[in-house]
């Protein structure tokens, strides 16, 4: 008797997982995979990543989602509006799939009336991602400092913390935050307005640097550290905004000058060469892996505003010798972009040293604002520069940056309503191939949605980022800054 009753209650859950999976035995089925948001379909995913959470873009009342995989794990979900996956049993079934794949099957019902889908797969890297990204929330305001900070997002969960905020010295605009390849001990973030400066923290000890002498055009922005930390490239620029009258576009920032210019940390120097201080326009510096190398973008000098959509850039690279921190006597150029009729800026070197990923677009060197702007891929090994056709999409991808293993790439993306930028990681195994991108998961679907502010600027971090802010606060609010020479 005890057996049958087991047999009984074995086979009614049998039924039911079926049920579940089918949307009912009078389920319509869709060979098609479903309309997600985010789209999550034939994603490649880190085996650390938080819950996929998601929910369908066309009415519903129900929905019930199976997550399985061959070896016969199953999750089973159901809601009303979304699926919102436990967070201990997503992270077990990827570990258990780690070089693999899952899938996921989802039926949706209307009155009673299922839709069931055709499963979708997921991949699952076995290459380990850092612990999580750092970027800038910003409302979409042009000329007034609203809030705005840097804040933490933890990848393996929904946690997201405030590092920094301007309210702490208001007003104010903070910008340009980079660490020394994902380290959290090395981290350079800039001060615009009343209360200007470079904040500069190493190992736990930060000071507000005047990050300007006498022979650079403007303050120190778009930095990027050397590998041995000695080092900060930054550009000297000096920018002006203006906006369209045409219905497709919102606003132009351009450059009326810029230079490219290497801080000495040590020495608190200023590192500058004639190459790089011309009439033409240099800027977003980044250092080889090695040290060895200084890449920049560079166009020639056109008249602001009359000619901004001719001014394009190329990818140029300068010997530096970090030893001595002197420049080569030579400009090489690896992307003549303006050739044809293109401008490449944000050129940034993968840590392993095979490639240098880009963005391209019609003119000019801020690629947020422009909707055709898409990355690029030079290998540095054969000079091969290819689109990153995977990763791309119809509206804008911009501000980009590596993992630490440089198996993963991060960028700004506006392709979910063509009006704020938010980011999305895509995997690049060791032969170059890219996997489709996934937008930063968030425990609820509407979060992006409702959101008001763009992600700027996201940057891989692995560690915890530790800030004093009572101090920094004292320092800014001092206007004592540590002067350079």
């Amino acid at each position: 008797m005890k057996k049958y009753l087991i047999c009984l209650l074995s086979l009614a859950a049998l039924i039911a997982c079926k049920s579940c999976n089918n949307g009912g035995m009078n389920s319509e089925k869709v060979d098609a995979c479903p309309d997600i948001f985010p789209d999550y379909t034939e994603v490649t995913v880190p085996s650390t990543i938080a819950p996929l959470n998601f929910t369908v873009n066309e009415k519903f009342d129900k929905i019930r989602t199976e997550i399985f995989d061959s070896t016969g794990n199953r999750i089973f979900i159901s809601g009303n509006n979304e699926i919102l996956i436990p967070a201990k049993k997503w992270k077990n079934i990827l570990e258990a799939n780690k070089g693999g794949k899952i899938h996921i099957a989802v039926s949706i019902s209307n009155n009673d009336r299922w839709k069931a889908y055709k499963a979708f797969p997921v991949y699952v890297s076995d290459a380990p991602i850092d612990e999580g990204l750092a970027y800038r929330l910003i409302a979409p305001g042009y000329e007034i400092y609203g809030k705005m900070g840097i804040y933490y997002r933890n990848l393996s969960n929904f946690e997201q913390r405030a590092l920094i905020e301007n309210t702490l010295a208001y007003p104010s605009c903070m910008n340009c935050h980079s660490f020394k390849q994902t380290s959290a001990d090395s981290m350079s973030l800039h001060f615009r307005g009343d209360f200007g400066g470079t904040l500069l923290q190493i190992g736990g000890r930060s000071e507000i640097l005047a990050l300007k002498n006498d022979s650079m055009i403007a303050n120190a922005v778009y930095p990027y550290w050397h590998p041995t930390g000695k080092y900060i490239a930054y550009s000297a620029n000096k920018t002006i905004q203006a906006f369209h009258a045409a219905r497709d576009k919102r606003i132009e920032v351009m450059d009326t000058a810029s230079d490219v210019i290497v801080y000495d940390v040590e020495n608190r120097r200023i590192l500058m060469t004639p190459l790089l201080k011309t009439e033409n326009f240099e800027t977003f510096p980044s250092f080889s892996p090695d040290g060895k190398t200084l890449y920049f973008s560079c166009a020639k000098k056109k008249n602001i505003p009359a000619e901004y959509n001719e001014i394009r850039y190329d990818l140029c690279s300068v010997d530096f010798d970090p030893t001595t921190g002197t420049f080569g006597n030579t400009i090489d150029t690896l992307i003549k972009a303006a050739s044809t009729g293109k401008s490449a800026s944000c050129g940034r070197p993968s840590y392993n040293g095979k490639y240098l990923m880009y963005t391209l677009s019609d003119y000019g060197n801020f690629p947020i604002w422009h909707k055709e702007a898409d990355l690029w891929l030079l290998d540095l090994k054969t000079g091969e520069t290819r689109e990153l056709s995977e990763a791309n999409s119809s509206d804008t991808e911009s501000y980009h940056s590596w993992s630490s293993n440089s198996r993963w790439f991060v960028f700004g993306s506006r392709r979910a309503d063509g009006l704020y930028t938010r980011p999305y990681i895509a995997s690049i195994d060791e032969n170059g191939r890219v996997g489709k991108p996934f937008l930063v998961p968030q425990k609820h679907t509407d979060y992006y949605r409702d959101l008001l502010y763009s992600f700027n600027i996201p940057e891989f971090v692995t560690g915890k980022i530790r800030l004093d802010l009572s101090e920094i606060e004292k320092k800014l609010m001092s206007k004592k800054r540590v002067e350079v020479f």
